[in-house]
């Protein structure tokens, strides 16, 4: 059973997103992910809970990736307790839970001891690649 961990803590505000985005996509094809579907599915996911991290979290920000027997769990980290919910979609937001949703294996939020809380997505182990 092998495990493979990387924590990144991003700036706060817009430039977080693409740090979030840079740094899964570069951390899983270096630890061997190579299905590009898969890989860009990873990044959306990030994406979004980074957006959302951004837009209604505070305090630091960390994004999180964990692989565990082929596994992923992507989480983002910020200072603020208040749960991601499931809202009607409209012109502002209220499509990241169900684009999140349309392509992870589950999802979950941990509170912290500081007040803040881990939202986390895990993807199932990827297709195998033409060529692997």
């Amino acid at each position: 059973m092998s495990e493979l961990t990387a924590h990144l803590d991003l700036p706060m505000g817009p430039d977080a997103l693409a740090a979030a985005r840079q740094a899964v996509k570069t951390v899983l094809t270096g630890w061997g992910f190579r299905h590009p579907e898969w890989v860009g599915d990873a990044v959306l996911i990030a994406d979004e809970l980074v957006a959302n991290a951004v837009r209604h979290g505070g305090g630091c920000l960390r994004l999180q990736l964990n692989a565990r027997d082929g596994d992923v769990t992507i989480s983002a980290v910020d200072g603020s307790a208040v749960v991601p919910r499931r809202r009607d979609p409209d012109g502002d937001g209220g499509r990241g839970l169900a684009i999140i949703e349309a392509v992870c294996h589950a999802w979950g939020v941990d509170s912290l001891d500081d007040g803040g809380k881990r939202v986390w997505v895990r993807l199932m182990r990827p297709p195998v690649s033409p060529g692997e």
